[in-house]
């Protein structure tokens, strides 16, 4: 396991676009939104369905179809639910750096046979099915209603912090930078593979910790 330090601010922020439009989804959007972003969001149908969502939980997201929002995004916020990832045309997000916070919850979700090679960790998994995006494993470790409650200005005492794993060093930097300007302190891991440690079981998922106490939780882990 690698964690990586922190690089030069980005001069500005990439467009995004969420995909997903139940709870998670407008939160992420709206965060964003507030910490400078150009969103995007967009469900699996019409986003005249999703227009009242948008207004009222993420004022200032568009609402578009998903091809649509993808294709005019830097940043692809996967938030649907996993056992629909299955259904996820690749092609949509082809060239894209793809944030997955999706989570495998066989009690909700149910089985799903993709998901249940416990050589790899969820992310993995979507990355090999997303051969040609760069996957990014973040912002699945806290509640939705944490992600706004949260949200920390940068040195504050009390600043959480959460994990941003990756294969692709550029792409972990853009969603590290999201996490920063949305509120948290991000602590890099150099590999995809280390998203396991931010997935539910896992050390640090649905704790709040300080950025000393993370790095020492996933350390222990991994020891």
């Amino acid at each position: 396991m690698t964690m990586t330090s922190a690089p030069d601010r980005f001069p500005a922020p990439p467009r995004i676009a969420v995909l997903g439009a139940g709870h998670v989804g407008p939160v992420i959007a709206r965060v964003a939104i507030e910490a400078g972003y150009q969103v995007s969001i967009a469900a699996s149908g019409d986003p005249a369905e999703i227009e009242l969502i948008a207004q009222v939980l993420a004022p200032g997201a568009g609402p578009r179809w998903a091809a649509d929002a993808a294709r005019e995004a830097d940043l692809v916020v996967l938030a649907i639910p996993l056992h629909k990832f299955a259904a996820l045309d690749p092609t949509l997000v082809a060239g894209k750096i793809v944030v997955d916070v999706m989570n495998y919850w066989p009690p909700t979700d149910g089985v799903q046979e993709m998901f249940e090679d416990r050589r790899y960790g969820s992310s993995e998994i979507v990355q090999r099915r997303l051969a040609r995006s760069a996957v990014v494993k973040t912002l699945n470790h806290l509640g939705y209603h944490e992600l706004d409650d949260q949200r920390r200005a940068a040195g504050s005492p009390d600043r959480r912090a959460l994990g941003v794993a990756g294969d692709d060093p550029r792409a972990v930097d853009v969603a590290a930078e999201l996490v920063d300007r949305v509120g948290y302190d991000a602590v890099r891991f150099g590999s995809l593979s280390a998203g396991r440690l931010l997935e539910p079981g896992g050390p640090v998922f649905g704790v709040p910790l300080r950025r000393a106490d993370f790095e020492l939780a996933v350390h222990a882990q991994a020891a």
